[in-house]
């Protein structure tokens, strides 16, 4: 049996265990299993039952709270893109004042804190200083 390729996952997977090792211990990172990937009318029916309990189309994979900062990353292969609702979640998030980042390296994460004001207790790779 052939192993399916997740590169989201697995870049969810890495950033994840980054920023738990990069934030405080008081830092929350949650993700927001938004999605229902069951084809189908079963798929539609549950679809319609999270967005009935307060799921948001395009709402970003994870959301970093910390120190009364809230952060929300968007993660995508290299090579993939921002559906439309994800795009609105961007424009309504920054509108709000909130940070939000695309990420698709664990660099691009760790910058991502490093630009919105994060306190790590690790440098960021990619050369912005750390607060």
């Amino acid at each position: 049996m052939t192993r399916r390729r997740t590169p989201e996952a697995d870049l969810q997977r890495a950033v994840v265990t980054a920023l738990r090792f990069a934030l405080p211990k008081s830092a929350i990172v949650h993700h927001s299993a938004n999605e229902v990937t069951e084809a189908g009318p079963r798929g539609a029916r549950r679809q319609a039952i999270l967005v009935g309990m307060g799921v948001y189309p395009g709402f970003a994979d994870l959301v970093v709270l910390c120190e009364g900062r809230a952060l929300f990353l968007e993660l995508k292969s290299p090579t993939g893109r921002l559906t439309p609702a994800q795009e609105a979640f961007r424009v309504a998030v920054l509108a709000q004042g909130f940070g939000w980042a695309l990420v698709r390296t664990l660099d691009d994460a760790l910058g991502a804190l490093a630009d919105h004001g994060f306190a790590t207790r690790v440098a960021s790779p990619t050369g912005r200083a750390a607060p």
